[in-house]
């Protein structure tokens, strides 16, 4: 007879259990008995543990890093974690928690909007100030652990929505893959990236349920949670147009076509309700826009926001005389085929339709620099089909590659080394 044991890392690893030989018996029962009992969990222990496991990695990344870094505009040098978890964002997340917003723009020499807390939706900030008049904590403390809690969650709602359509063990990889991803770290510090993910998570799992009022009621709250809502709307478009044209085949009644439309038209008004509260706060129309546009002075100078011209300004920034759109119409082209590849076709219609949506959303207002792989979260679905082949070597590269990217990543815009222009 041939024994299985199905042990954590060979089904995470590779996808199909271990098969054990005859002579191998004196280690099959010890096998056979830890997979049992890893069989026995829920499957949200296992998701969980998973979760666990890469934040030893991603704590012992950081820690490192704070071991050897100074002096800086932000801590003094070696900080303790929770002191270098605040860095970068999380300093301007605790100024809004302490102070709020300005209500008088500030103003550069020349007379241009600076650098101010408009760019830092509330709710994060605003949920971390909560916690902190019920507990007593301090800040950074209280913002690690609603990263790591609200990222811990977003785990579990992914592999959910996975296992609509995959294998469970392609699932359990898919969220390995999150979780050592070379941004990873994110998910532990005093960002609103875990906040904002978990809530888009909780959307999409809503929309495949669709469940479309409790959808916008999440999509609320993720509207002032991080940018990048309005994205949903156009989502949530392709969805209806989708819908229609399939209607013969899967009921689409007017009914339900009009709460779609309504919650479409109410998400893309969601979207632009922070920039109309920075507004009325300060008076001035473009006062959320132009706080935006002061990130990227720096490179291209002061200016309007012009719908699908940043990527085309940063291209010639960085690479000047006309090869950066080359660049740029290559990587366009490569995401296209990207989308219509065998694995990322394995994901659900309404889950291409977000990661469509909101690669357009970025093409129309981002600027690329150093945060670009950050703001390119909210596209995690792409993991599942990541996850799909299950050749024992691309797995553990790719988990290797994560790993080593995490160090990349941390060295490069985390860690502050003299003056910085790479900021995370």
């Amino acid at each position: 007879m041939r024994a299985r044991a199905a042990g954590v890392a060979d089904g995470l690893i590779t996808g199909r259990p271990e098969v054990a030989d005859e002579v191998e018996a004196p280690e099959r029962p010890m096998r056979e008995k830890a997979g049992e009992f890893l069989r026995a969990l829920p499957w949200w222990v296992r998701v969980l543990a998973i979760f666990a496991a890469s934040r030893l990695v991603s704590t012992a990344l950081l820690l490192g890093f704070a071991r050897v870094q100074a002096n800086n505009a932000w801590t003094l040098a070696h900080p303790v974690y929770a002191d270098y978890a605040k860095i970068w964002d999380g300093q301007w997340y605790y100024i809004v928690s302490q102070v709020g917003y300005p209500t008088t723009l500030p103003l550069t020499d020349a007379g241009q909007v600076a650098q101010n807390a408009w760019a830092f939706l509330p709710v994060f900030p605003m949920l971390i100030k909560g916690l902190m008049v019920l507990t007593g904590a301090a800040f950074a403390p209280t913002a690690v652990v609603v990263s790591v809690a609200a990222a811990a969650v977003t785990c579990v709602v992914f592999f959910r929505i996975l296992r609509r359509f995959l294998p469970a063990s392609t699932s359990y990889f898919a969220v390995l893959l999150f979780c050592v991803a070379p941004l990873s770290p994110l998910l532990q510090v005093a960002y609103a990236e875990s906040l904002f993910l978990l809530l888009i998570a909780v959307a999409l799992w809503l929309l495949l349920e669709r469940q479309y009022w409790l959808m916008l009621a999440v999509l609320a709250v993720a509207s002032f949670t991080r940018p990048g809502v309005v994205a949903f709307a156009l989502a949530l478009a392709l969805h209806w147009g989708h819908r229609w044209l399939v209607r013969e085949r899967e009921p689409f009644p007017p009914a339900e076509r009009l709460k779609v439309g309504i919650v479409a038209v109410a998400t893309g008004l969601l979207g632009f309700a922070w920039p109309v509260v920075a507004a009325l706060a300060t008076g001035r129309l473009d006062a959320y826009t132009a706080t935006e546009l002061s990130w990227r002075a720096d490179y291209v100078g002061y200016g309007h926001l012009l719908p699908f011209t940043p990527w085309v300004q940063g291209a010639n920034w960085w690479v000047p005389g006309g090869a950066g759109i080359v660049f740029l119409v290559v990587a366009v082209a490569l995401f296209v085929l990207l989308m219509l590849s065998p694995w990322v076709r394995r994901l659900p219609l309404d889950l291409r339709f977000w990661i469509v949506a909101y690669v357009v959303y970025l093409l129309a207002v981002f600027f690329p620099q150093s945060s670009t792989f950050r703001v390119l979260m909210p596209i995690f679905p792409l993991l599942g089909a990541l996850a799909i082949p299950r050749s024992r070597v691309y797995r553990v590269l790719i988990v290797a590659g994560g790993i080593v990217g995490q160090f990349a990543w941390l060295y490069i815009c985390w860690w502050v080394n003299g003056y910085d222009w790479t900021p995370p």
